[in-house]
Formats: C-alpha cells, structure tokens, sequence
C-alpha cells in the first residue's frame, strides 16, 4: 500500500477557494529527499507530512515543504493538516499541540476550521521602502507614509512593504529582484492597512522558496500582526485583523489574526481560518530516498 493523502482548501468556506495544500499522512517512512520531491510533484505553494511526535507534549509532528525546501513553520498547512487529521479521526477535535520546526505550538481544531499559535514574535529592521516598491514596480508616491518597510516574524521572517490601496492590483514583482531584495527574509508581503475597519489586503510574494505568488500566507499575516503593533497601529490589549488575500490569482482567500500587545509589542499571535476537502488520494511510487 502506498501513502494516503489529502487535498484541502485553506482559509476559504468553499471548495475551489483558499489556499490548496497537499497533507501527506503517516510520513515516518520519508526521507528529507523524498519529502522535498513529493512536494514539488504536487508542486502547490506547501505541502505537510504528518508524523508522530519526538516529545509527550506533542499531540503529532509536522513538516513542511515548498517546492523548494523546507520550512520551519507556515500558517495554512499548520491549519490545514491539523483540520484533515481530525476529519479522518488520527486526532481528537479541540486542543492539540504541533509539534514543528517552530516548536510547540497550540492548535484547536473544530469542525470548519482550526486555529494556530504562531511562533515567538520579533521585529526586524527597517527597509528602504522605495527600493523594495520598484521590485514590484510601483514607485515612492505609492508608498503609506505613514508605516515605513520593515521586517518581522512569528515563525518565520518576512519584509512589509505598506502601499496605498489602490497600488495593489498594479503590483507586479520582477522575482529575481524581489528575490534578491528579501534574500533572508521568506519572501515580500506588500500590504494596504485600512486601521479604522482593521483589516488589510495583501499579496504575498516568495520566489526564494519557490512560490512565486501565495494566495494565503498564514505565517505573513501573524508577522503582520507583530509588525503593525511595532509600529503602534495596534493598541496594548487584544486586537482582531481581518486579511484578504489570493483574490489578483482567481483564489480569495479570509484571515483572522487575533494580536496581544503588550507594552506596544506582541506578546502573542494567532491566525485561523476555515478548511474545506477537496480530494484523496494515494502515493502509488516514491521518489529514490
């Protein structure tokens, strides 16, 4: 018998939206090669292998592939593969813990969805704002003036690049450049903040790890509530960011951040969203370990 697997959608209500992701269930047999190879045969933006924990305090374990390489987290597979691992009854409904290359991080899964505790926040440097835009061909007089570029994390580091809104749909990304200019950061999220409504529109750009746009980016939006509360857009206490995203790739795509600051940083982040199935499948050959 081959490996089972599933196809979900992420961060949608509906089929056919969100963010597709391949979950690869009970991957103990792989190799790191032959993960990598079965990611890229699928050749979606991630995929997850499950496997069992290393520690007791892990419900399950898993890893996560681009095309390209490995990641040490992401938002929509962490939801996504949680989401599938209850639907086929491998775990039990409610609070579970992942463990990843993040660490441990807290889930609870319910019946539309799950809901993923991102990895320790940090705030990075500054960036220069109108170099970064012209990666995507825009220029200085569409830059928010009011939130410089800069880089944060929660789980993994991206760059921000704050636009006006109407500059979004007219981003388009030279990727060597955007490559090249967020060489170590996971890729380039330019954004457009609404801050009396609390929601913002992204589009998520990373060539470097062979994506080269996401339609749903559950890392990029918890690094955005960490990065719009260092810039003091968010309020000390609990705050909600509502993030649409995938819509410029025929793939709309609903987020929700939910942000505690503390002494105006991040103390915690979280992001959830809904999963639907979309197919199931079997792994009938496996690349050369």
């Amino acid at each position: 018998m081959g490996l089972h697997f599933d196809i979900v959608d992420v961060f949608t209500d509906r089929a056919y939206a969100g963010n597709p992701l391949a979950v690869v269930h009970r991957a103990r047999t792989l190799t790191a090669r032959q993960m990598q190879a079965i990611a890229a045969e699928f050749g979606l933006s991630e995929t997850a292998f499950t496997l069992p924990p290393t520690t007791s305090a892990a419900t399950y374990r898993l890893r996560i592939f681009t095309p390209a390489r490995e990641l040490p987290f992401a938002g929509h597979p962490s939801i996504g593969a949680a989401w599938a691992l209850a639907f086929a009854d491998m775990i039990r409904p409610g609070r579970v813990v992942q463990e990843c290359g993040a660490g441990l991080l807290p889930v609870h899964v319910d019946a539309s969805g799950a809901r993923v505790v991102s990895g320790r926040p940090e705030v990075g440097p500054d960036l220069p704002g109108a170099s970064l835009a012209a990666t995507v061909g825009l220029g200085v007089d569409d830059l928010d003036t009011d939130l410089p570029a800069g880089v944060a994390a929660a789980g993994v580091p991206f760059a921000f690049l704050p636009v006006r809104p109407d500059a979004m749909v007219r981003a388009v990304p030279d990727l060597s450049a955007v490559a090249t200019a967020t060489a170590d950061q996971t890729g380039l999220v330019v954004v457009a903040v609404d801050r009396e409504k609390s929601t913002a529109h992204v589009r998520v750009f990373c060539p470097q790890v062979g994506v080269a746009e996401d339609p749903a980016t559950g890392s990029a939006a918890v690094a955005l509530g960490v990065f719009l509360g260092g810039r003091g857009v968010l309020a000390d206490g609990p705050s909600v960011l509502r993030i649409a995203q995938g819509a410029e790739m025929g793939r709309p795509s609903a987020l929700e951040v939910q942000v505690r600051i503390a002494g105006g940083v991040a103390a915690e982040v979280a992001v959830q969203g809904g999963v639907r199935m979309v197919a199931k499948g079997e792994l009938l050959a496996l690349p050369d370990a």
